[in-house]
């Protein structure tokens, strides 16, 4: 017997699988790449996720033997051996793909050789122009930006609170360079730009992620440098901390003037958060991140200390537009930067593909 729905003419439509390859989508929640892939596969609503993950050899092996799906979404930074299997993976299976670039590559790559999909997603204009310039069609680029669930921003009151929980002092500007040690350059120039400024009443918390072996001897090297800037004392070294929430939502100033984007994602996630949590961000002018000023989410500055330190002493001195600076990163990361507005940018993307 046939089905009330199908009597009334009405047919059912199967929803679409859309399979996500990715590094493995657990906790702890402290990658750019693996956030974006929970955010976008957890918020779909035309399409049915699955989630595929591993070492390169056994997604791979998924690739060309596991179950079919009506789309493959790839989320890594791109390099010729990930390309190259999934190149290959995508020719025999036969499946239409988007390649989402997480990352960059260093200058110099040969960026047309590392691009196999259908369509490929910038998460900035500076890496769509980049691929542009390479020879990339526009026709196969596309411009879709990271994104970061909403956080509420505290108030005054609370953010006495949190620097009273965590040992600072209540009074004197609190910076926070919540970046990496060894790439991008950004924590020297946020220690020497803190040590120009010279406050003697501010701190500049160190909130950095330990991502490789290097980060060791850039951690040795830049304790030295406090040591001889006569800054030490004001440093706080926090390594990586569960608690990056409520330090970035209890600091003034947000640092993330790094000249280069490599092994980051354009927009990073704490530079997203913090905006979300109302803080006033800087960022480097010409990069991706530099972005975020345009949109008047961020503050864009020269990528060295001085230019820094000038630019903290002007914010400083006018409390109003460091307010409506927060109040405006705070409504762009929850309209622009939701994980609905994006999910939905991809969603479109998938019909355009599959149509």
């Amino acid at each position: 017997m046939a089905c009330s729905a199908c009597r009334r003419g009405v047919t059912q439509r199967r929803m679409t699988e859309v399979l996500f390859v990715s590094k493995p989508v657990a906790p702890p929640w402290n990658d750019s790449s693996k956030n974006l892939v929970r955010d976008v596969a957890g918020h779909l609503q035309r399409h049915r996720p699955v989630l595929v993950t591993g070492s390169h050899s056994g997604v791979f092996r998924k690739l060309l033997f596991g179950r079919s799906c009506d789309l493959w979404h790839f989320f890594f930074a791109p390099n010729p051996k990930t390309s190259t299997a999934a190149r290959l993976a995508r020719a025999i299976r036969g499946v239409p793909s988007v390649q989402t670039l997480c990352s960059m590559p260093l200058e110099g790559a040969p960026l047309k050789n590392l691009l196999f999909a259908d369509v490929t997603v910038a998460l900035s204009r500076t890496t769509y122009e980049r691929f542009l310039r390479a020879g990339v069609s526009n026709d196969v680029l596309r411009i879709i930006p990271p994104c970061v669930p909403t956080l509420a921003a505290p108030t005054r009151v609370e953010r006495l609170a949190l620097r009273q929980k965590h040992g600072l002092p209540e009074a004197g500007a609190i910076w926070i360079y919540p970046g990496d040690l060894e790439f991008g350059g950004g924590a020297e120039i946020a220690l020497r730009g803190f040590a120009a400024w010279n406050h003697s009443d501010a701190v500049l918390l160190m909130a950095c992620r330990r991502k490789t072996p290097q980060a060791d001897e850039a951690l040795f090297r830049l304790r030295d440098r406090a040591k001889q800037w006569g800054v030490t004392s004001r440093v706080h070294w926090l390594g990586e901390t569960p608690q990056i929430h409520e330090l970035l939502g209890l600091s003034d100033f947000v640092i993330m003037v790094n000249p280069s984007a490599y092994a980051k994602m354009d927009y990073p996630l704490v530079v997203l958060e913090s905006m979300c949590l109302g803080r006033a961000v800087l960022v480097g002018n010409e990069t991706p991140c530099g972005e975020l000023a345009g949109d008047g989410g961020a503050v864009a500055v020269d990528t060295n200390a001085e230019a820094l330190a000038e630019a903290i002493e002007k914010l400083s001195a006018d409390e109003p537009f460091r307010a409506a600076l927060g109040r405006n990163a705070h409504s762009l990361a929850a309209s622009k930067f939701s994980p609905q507005a994006v999910t939905e940018s991809y969603e479109r993307l998938y019909e355009e593909i599959l149509a």
